[in-house]
């Protein structure tokens, strides 16, 4: 049996990629929903709509885990979800609770990058109520990132983070929190573009030990998977199944160089 990943595109190739490293024993599906991407302006209803069709296309696989790899999906869909289906469901959430541990002693502020429906959503501002005692905690809303990367256009999207930053004064934070899974795409040229004590980080790694210990907790961790990836899409055409692959093999490059660096 594989986990299943999915998102609207292939943001949540990074989140992927993240289990690949922790659970090398396990095989995957990643499936997006190219035909609808992105969601992150779309509304409420129909994001929902979109997922659930998703899922039920997923489930006629043998899964033993989904990973709803998309903040917008999860804050919208994912209670309705682990409703519905017997099989564990995990969600995603923006690393907001870690970035203001790490900056609560510095007295830096927190900058979290994400869609607008994400930041709209009462998932994000009560979680952000919860954790964020001191009102340390910015968000601005990206709206064009995901359309540069589901175009693989990563250096391109340079210019627009640059216009998007100006008005911020980066010597006042400690942390970018990125809250969207197509952002890691861009860690190493947001890296390029902030001073060098600016932290990055992503929910990639505490969404996968939570899928650990969910797997681990009902017994089903695996010891002979190799890491095989079965790609799915909305559209079943194989340009994008191609795409999603191709994906995959830049994002284990960016990851890599990033890591590198670190």
């Amino acid at each position: 049996m594989r986990i299943a990943f999915f998102d609207s595109g292939i943001g949540g190739i990074t989140v992927m990629t993240e289990a690949m490293k922790q659970l090398p024993r396990e095989d995957y599906i990643y499936y997006a929903d190219n035909l609808h991407v992105p969601y992150g302006t779309k509304s409420k209803d129909e994001v929902k709509f979109y997922v659930k069709t998703a899922i039920d296309d997923i489930m006629q696989e043998e899964v033993k885990a989904v990973v709803i790899a998309c903040n917008t999906a999860t804050s919208i869909a994912v209670a309705d979800l682990r409703n519905e289906y017997q099989v564990p469901i995990i969600g995603l959430e923006p690393a907001v609770k870690p970035a203001v541990e790490m900056n609560r002693a510095s007295g830096k502020r927190v900058l979290v990058f994400a869609t607008p429906l994400t930041l709209s959503q009462s998932k994000y501002t009560d979680l952000v109520t919860r954790v964020d005692d001191q009102h340390i905690v910015d968000s601005l809303p990206l709206t064009d990132l995901v359309g540069y990367c589901e175009r693989l256009e990563i250096e391109e999207a340079t210019q627009y983070l640059q216009e998007q930053l100006a008005i911020y004064d980066l010597a006042n934070y400690g942390t970018i929190v990125l809250g969207c899974t197509h952002y890691p795409f861009y860690k190493n040229v947001i890296k390029q573009l902030v001073p060098d004590h600016i932290q990055i980080i992503d929910g990639s790694n505490g969404t996968v030990k939570k899928l650990k210990q969910e797997l681990e907790k009902s017994g089903m961790l695996s010891v002979h998977g190799t890491c095989d990836v079965k790609y799915m899409c909305s559209s079943h055409d194989s340009a994008t199944l191609a795409k999603l692959e191709k994906a995959t093999q830049i994002y284990a490059e960016i990851d890599r160089v990033n890591l590198e660096d670190n």
